[in-house]
């Protein structure tokens, strides 16, 4: 690496080794101290953050530089109380590491931030109220209960006691009800229901209940297919779609009558538990002959038919090579004959292999023993067949 540097003679900033080659410092920072190290006197009010925005220092870039200037010792803060009662942050910012006492004297030598004496911070007591002057306390102008009004109060009213309604013990299906109707908020900010509006649903969700719907059914219906403008009104909107999708009532039960004048129909009793059908026994198609030609086999007929699938086969080919022959003016009967004794031929199979032993066991039984052949004499004779010798 070549070296090459001329000093300034004038607008100059000496910085010291130790604070260019610092290595907690990032290039930010020690821009920074530099910065401000430079700065004219009548410069120096404004904070820091104004002078790295000059720099193009901002964001998270200036609070990453920030804190480690003041973890390494080179700008120090602090919260001051002025004369009316407001507090400012004052800074100090040195080209230097400070320790907590040499930062105490300095703001001392100063004389800022009235109230720090030779680093001791002065009493309380010492200064004048921050604003106005001490009056007489207040005690007594609480209002009744019976003359609480909605505004300018600082505590809760008082909460209005039970009802008589309040204390009518409720069945499981008007709980279950209200707990889904209160439930909804969570499926849409939109339905969100407050306890007296959900308690006068109730009614009509004890009936969907009584009908069958299960309470995760119910909530999903009436959470969906939400309208696209919004809902103005929940308690109307729910009030709505409970009514037009009401379920069809269960079938009452034989002997069960509904109560005169309820709205309601009867919990049905639990149907009985009945075995299941005996399943269908398999059908199995019955074994038919073969009426095709060959050898007596048979298959098993899924629709009536009286060949199997190989001469059924067989006997397409035939036609059809019956009728290419006829459309090229050959013989077909001589073609049939040859196709026929080449398909015996080449029939494969456990039915080949028993019609070769067939023809086999056939042809040994046609032979027989020679009727003409030579009887052999014991003693060397030979006696021909029909003439003798002396």
């Amino acid at each position: 690496m070549l070296w090459h540097a001329i000093a300034p003679s004038r607008r100059y900033t000496k910085a010291s080794h130790d604070v260019v080659r610092h290595p907690r410092l990032c290039s930010d920072a020690k821009v920074l101290i530099l910065y401000v190290q430079g700065l004219p006197d009548g410069c120096t009010d404004l904070a820091l953050s104004e002078h790295a925005r000059k720099l193009g220092i901002r964001g998270r870039a200036f609070q990453r530089a920030k804190e480690q200037l003041v973890l390494c010792g080179f700008v120090h803060e602090r919260r001051v109380c002025g004369e009316r009662g407001r507090w400012s942050t004052q800074q100090l910012f040195a080209n230097v590491p400070l320790a907590e006492a040499e930062v105490v004297a300095v703001w001392c030598d100063a004389g800022v931030g009235g109230g720090v004496s030779g680093g001791v911070v002065s009493s309380p007591s010492a200064r004048f109220p921050t604003v106005g002057q001490p009056g007489s306390r207040t005690v007594g102008h609480q209002l009744p209960v019976d003359e609480e009004r909605a505004k300018n109060t600082s505590h809760p009213p008082t909460e209005a006691p039970e009802t008589e309604a309040d204390l009518v013990p409720r069945s499981p299906e008007a709980v279950e009800a209200e707990g889904v109707l209160l439930s909804l908020r969570h499926a849409s900010a939109q339905l969100r229901l407050g306890v007296p509006q959900a308690r006068s649903l109730v009614a009509q969700a004890v009936e969907w209940l009584r009908r069958g719907v299960s309470g995760g059914e119910m909530r999903r219906v009436l959470s969906s297919n939400l309208p696209q403008g919004g809902v103005r009104s929940a308690v109307g909107f729910l009030r709505h779609r409970l009514e037009l999708m009401m379920p069809e009532p269960l079938p009452a039960a034989p002997g069960i009558e509904p109560e005169a004048g309820s709205q309601f129909s009867p919990p049905l009793p639990p149907a009985p538990l009945l075995p299941p059908p005996p399943a269908a026994p398999r059908y199995v198609a019955p074994l038919v002959t073969c009426a095709g030609p060959g050898t007596e086999h048979v298959f098993r007929a899924m629709a009536e038919e009286t060949e199997c699938s190989d001469c059924r086969q067989a006997a397409a080919w035939a036609r059809w090579a019956e009728h290419r022959i006829a459309d090229l003016g050959g013989d077909a009967d001589d073609w049939q004959a040859q196709a026929q004794a080449q398909a015996q031929e080449q029939l494969g199979g456990w039915r080949g292999r028993l019609a070769a032993a067939t023809a086999a066991a056939a042809a040994r039984q046609a032979e027989g023993p020679k009727a003409d052949a030579d009887v052999p004499v014991p003693g060397g004779e030979q006696v021909a067949a029909g003439h003798g010798h002396e």
